[in-house]
């Protein structure tokens, strides 16, 4: 039996076809979800919140689509234990839905950042890592204004020694807190991304580094071993 996805599509979503793109070949079974829904399809064992613009980042990134009513039921899922990944905008709203600590404020120089940046892998124990090396350097395409990771430095010291750090930022290009690119929850069940792994799937994207966030999360999938 194939897994399960859910898409969630907001107004402004522009990356929703890429994320199920990328699942699709990793063999998960991919449903749209738009964001007026007041439940989640049944069955799923994965939400994926995409990258894009929700609600014209009016107000603030991610604001107004964490209070879309889908949400209160992927808040739901994901503290039911539903593995739930969020990237870019996607890392924006679940931040604001309270799923992961921290902001993500203005990048340091005000400047929208758009190109392709190193990271290193700084976790594998999580659903959505395991299929890289720890301390592995990988290239994914970032393209993002406020992707600046901020948090006290009691939370900062607390995600650090939970080991849910994902990912940093071998060259910081928005002046995020320790080079931090990507958080996992206490549960190590939900992750949020500012880097587009769904960008980096196929050899026409110039690399496929991002498929093994995908085809990790599916041990069946082909793609594990072949990354």
């Amino acid at each position: 039996m194939s897994l399960r996805a859910g898409v969630v599509v907001f107004p402004g979503s522009n990356c929703d076809r890429d994320i199920a793109v990328a699942l699709g070949e990793a063999g998960v079974e991919v449903t749209k979800v738009w964001h007026k829904e007041t439940a989640l399809p049944a069955g799923l064992d994965l939400v994926a919140i995409p990258g894009g613009f929700s609600f014209g980042d009016y107000l603030r990134c991610g604001a107004i689509a964490a209070r879309s009513p889908v949400m209160r039921a992927v808040v739901d899922f994901a503290e039911g234990g539903g593995h739930v990944i969020g990237v870019c905008n996607g890392f924006q709203v679940l931040i604001e839905a309270g799923l992961l600590p921290g902001a993500l404020m203005r990048n340091a120089g005000l400047r929208f950042v758009c190109g392709t940046t190193p990271l290193v892998v700084a976790t594998v124990e999580s659903a959505f890592t395991a299929g890289y090396r720890a301390g592995e350097v990988i290239r994914l395409p970032i393209a993002h204004h406020d992707g600046n990771y901020f948090a006290d430095e009691a939370t900062l010291d607390r995600l650090e020694g939970e080991d849910r750090v994902a990912f940093r930022y071998a060259e910081n290009p928005n002046g995020s807190a320790r080079g931090i690119a990507g958080v996992l929850s206490a549960n190590r069940r939900v992750l949020g991304l500012m880097p587009h792994p769904e960008r980096a799937v196929d050899p026409l994207h110039g690399g496929t580094d991002g498929r093994r966030v995908f085809s990790a999360f599916n041990p069946a999938s082909a793609l594990v071993q072949g990354a």
